[in-house]
């Protein structure tokens, strides 16, 4: 599998090929803090099949070896290091990826963060576009 990604403004681009070592929805507070959403999906990678293909990213060591890397001219949070927690993996923010569909959802973890009202989100209602 061959993903491509990048940034909102573009300065950044990545492609990884490859099979996800993982994919979930961390609900634990850091990532909150740095996305600004309740919940962040991740597809990790083995580092060797992450490649970035245009600009460079900033990066924020956030909290211990967590180096969260971003675009410094959007803010687009991009791709998440930590190699004493995941060693030798990449973690993708998956809805930056062109694709995002491509990568489901296999786990949610970090639940004991989790912020209440997303246990039972799917009973708030919906719309397809903005409501009235």
């Amino acid at each position: 599998m061959k993903l491509e990604g990048g940034c909102q403004c573009g300065a950044v681009r990545y492609s990884v090929e490859g099979e996800p070592e993982h994919v979930a929805l961390c609900h634990c507070s850091d990532c909150r803090k740095s996305t600004g959403a309740p919940t962040v999906a991740w597809g990790a990678f083995k580092t060797a099949e992450f490649v970035l293909t245009k600009g460079a990213a900033a990066v924020y060591n956030s909290s211990g070896a967590s180096m969260r890397h971003f675009c410094a001219t959007c803010g687009t949070g991009l791709y998440f290091v930590n190699e004493e927690y995941l060693p030798g993996l990449v973690d993708i923010q998956v809805a930056t990826l062109d694709d995002p569909d491509a990568l489901s959802p296999q786990v949610q973890i970090q639940v004991a963060e989790r912020l209440g009202w997303m246990k039972d989100l799917a009973a708030v209602p919906e719309f397809e576009r903005f409501p009235g």
